[in-house]
């Protein structure tokens, strides 16, 4: 295999950043717990996008480690499609989030020679979930909180290459790894009048990978009590190496979304 497709396999198994990773809790929804002890249960849907670079390690099908330092420019251009969202459900203190990303991304090239294959074609999905739980340790009621969380995420990344022409044409190889880590963190938000307020999560945690990280802070607006939108910054890592599966990344860059509650 040329280093050619060597390269095109680790940018694209990269290059999923700007759909990801995960996650996280309820990402874009100011929570107000006086209105939700009153009210009991409230729920928050928030789709959001992330225009992130990456930098970091990839690793599969047995070859080398190939180091990529991509912008978000450079990511987009392999993008084929993608869906990001976090939702959370409340009652007082108590909370359940979620957050999904899948992408897919794919990239082709011709080799140096045309001798083992005329071109390939890489495609990449990686999709990401979490699930947990938190509870309000300081609650102020209208002017902010802070939650202690916790929970689960499910990683799946699966890498497939087909070869056209040459002695290699029309095979197709695959290679993948799904794992599961435990996370644990905060999050909050503090309120600087009724319609404009601070925003930020860390979690860090690892299982099936040695480290997996993510923190954001973002500056939000309250339209009505049923919408508003964010602008902010995210950076998270994931570092997970088996069986010559390596996939070690760090992703950041700026992030925006709408909230809406009912």
């Amino acid at each position: 295999m040329t280093v050619k497709v060597l390269l095109l396999t680790g940018f694209v198994v990269l290059g999923y950043a700007n759909a990801v990773h995960a996650a996280d809790p309820a990402l874009l929804a100011p929570a107000d717990t006086t209105e939700q002890s009153s009210e009991g249960w409230t729920f928050n849907f928030a789709p959001y996008f992330w225009a992130a670079g990456l930098s970091g390690d990839a690793a599969q099908f047995g070859l080398p480690v190939v180091s990529i330092d991509a912008s978000f420019s450079d990511v987009l251009e392999n993008f084929d499609i993608g869906f990001m969202a976090a939702g959370e459900a409340r009652y007082g203190p108590y909370s359940i989030f979620g957050d999904i990303i899948y992408a897919k991304l794919g990239a082709d090239g011709d080799t140096p020679s045309g001798l083992l294959a005329e071109s390939v074609d890489v495609t990449s999905t990686t999709f990401s979930g979490l699930l947990g739980v938190g509870y309000s340790v300081i609650d102020a009621g209208d002017v902010g909180h802070l939650d202690l969380v916790g929970g689960v995420k499910v990683w799946s990344v699966s890498t497939e290459i087909s070869f056209s022409g040459g002695i290699l044409g029309g095979r197709d190889v695959e290679d993948d790894a799904t794992w599961v880590d435990a996370m644990a963190g905060v999050r909050g938000n503090y309120h600087f009048t009724p319609e404009i307020y601070l925003t930020g999560w860390a979690l860090i945690g690892g299982g099936g990978a040695d480290l997996d990280w993510d923190v954001a802070l973002g500056l939000g607006y309250k339209f009505n009590d049923t919408v508003s939108a964010i602008a902010g910054y995210r950076a998270l890592g994931v570092d997970y190496s088996q069986d010559g599966f390596i996939f070690d990344v760090v992703q950041k860059g700026p992030i925006l979304g709408m909230a809406i509650r009912f």
